[in-house]
């Protein structure tokens, strides 16, 4: 057994209510954490000849975990492909918890179709937006209201597609994105007390996934299975540890082998 020494830290979880989110934010309760479970409230609809590729909790299913978690946790919304909302959110978080120890960047948009014939300007724009741009806005944000100079964990979540995902081009890109941002952040602010890393998850079974897949899945990756939302949550617990203390700028990737 290792300490973590996450017992009565305040943890930011974006898109914390579903699935892979909801695996983390319970991992981060089972220390003792309060964790702040941030939602969308509503998708919009997709455009004509496009389908959204994430999947969004109700907002009961986000004031349900809270109760679930206890412990001062709580739920609360905000739209991330809105410029403001970055500033807005941690505001409320900070305000309700008083500090923010962990930040975890694990809200994402994705929509298909998303190749090379299909992505317009538009689509990239609203993949960039939620998977890029507000991770790095969160961040700064964060950093600017610390206060004396308190230590700061940020975990990103990427994917295997930031390498390469045939036919995902916009998310693909935005993530590796992302992972640059976990770099470029870890470097800035390393001296100021602030870890930045990511978690790249290989295919985790959140419901998406077919008998036929699964079978697929379990000859291509090493270990022989899909992932689980637990797999995730473990090592994003692990990175924001005690134990990761002096592990910065890297990205984890948590995929069974899959994606070499």
């Amino acid at each position: 057994m290792i300490n973590t020494r996450l017992d009565g830290a305040n943890v930011l979880v974006t898109g914390g209510a579903g699935n892979i989110g909801g695996a983390i934010s319970r991992a981060f309760a089972a220390q003792g954490a309060r964790v702040a479970i941030h939602y969308l409230a509503q998708d919009p609809p997709a455009p004509q000849g496009t389908e959204w590729g994430h999947f969004t909790p109700r907002p009961e299913a986000a004031e349900a975990l809270a109760r679930e978690l206890g412990n001062g946790s709580f739920a609360v919304s905000a739209d991330l492909s809105r410029p403001e909302a970055t500033g807005q959110l941690v505001t409320e978080v900070v305000q309700r918890l008083g500090t923010l120890d962990v930040l975890v960047n694990n809200a994402a948009h994705c929509e298909l179709p998303d190749d090379v014939d299909t992505y317009t300007p538009d689509s990239l724009r609203r993949h960039y937006e939620v998977n890029t741009i507000a991770p790095a806005t969160l961040i700064a944000e964060a950093v600017r209201r610390r206060t004396d100079d308190q230590p700061l964990s940020v975990v990103n979540i990427s994917t295997d597609a930031a390498r390469a995902f045939p036919g995902q081009t916009g998310y693909g890109t935005s993530k590796a994105a992302l992972e640059a941002v976990t770099r470029g952040t870890a470097l800035d602010l390393g001296g100021r007390g602030v870890r930045v890393n990511a978690v790249a998850p290989g295919p985790v079974q959140t419901g998406w996934m077919g008998e036929e897949l699964l079978a697929q899945v379990r000859e291509m990756v090493p270990l022989g299975r899909a992932g689980e939302p637990e797999d995730i949550a473990d090592a994003v617990v692990f990175l924001a540890s005690h134990q990761a203390r002096w592990i910065t700028g890297q990205v984890l990737q948590v995929a069974g082998g899959h994606a070499l």
